[in-house]
C-alpha cells in the first residue's frame, strides 16, 4: 500500500448511516497540505448520506495548518469546538 492515500469514507458513511446517533467532528486545518480541508469537505458532502444524518457531521477550521494545536489561537479554538461539540452531543444538538 505504499504511495496510497488511505480512504475511510466509507466506513464512515456507513457507521453513521448504521448508528444514527453517532456524531463526528472533523477538524481542518487550512494551511494542512497533509490532509486539504477542502478535500474533507468534497468527502463529506459526497458521503451519500441522508440529510438528517448528514447534520451528525460537523467541520471546523483552524488557521493552522496539520498539527493545529501547535499554534495557540488554534489550540483555544479546537477546544472551545470540542467543548461545544461534547455539550450539544449530550443534548442531542450536533
Amino acid at each position: 500500500h505504499q504511495n496510497r492515500y488511505v480512504d475511510v469514507s466509507e466506513t464512515l458513511r456507513a457507521a453513521i448511516s448504521q448508528n444514527p446517533f453517532l456524531k463526528v467532528i472533523i477538524a481542518n486545518g487550512y494551511y494542512d497540505l497533509a490532509t486539504p480541508y477542502f478535500a474533507t469537505e468534497y468527502t463529506v458532502n459526497h458521503l451519500a448520506l441522508a440529510p438528517e444524518l448528514r447534520a451528525n457531521v460537523a467541520l471546523t477550521y483552524y488557521e493552522a495548518g496539520h498539527m493545529m494545536y501547535v499554534h495557540e489561537p488554534s489550540l483555544a479554538q479546537l477546544r472551545a469546538d470540542l467543548v461545544a461539540f461534547l455539550r450539544d452531543s449530550r443534548h442531542g444538538e450536533a
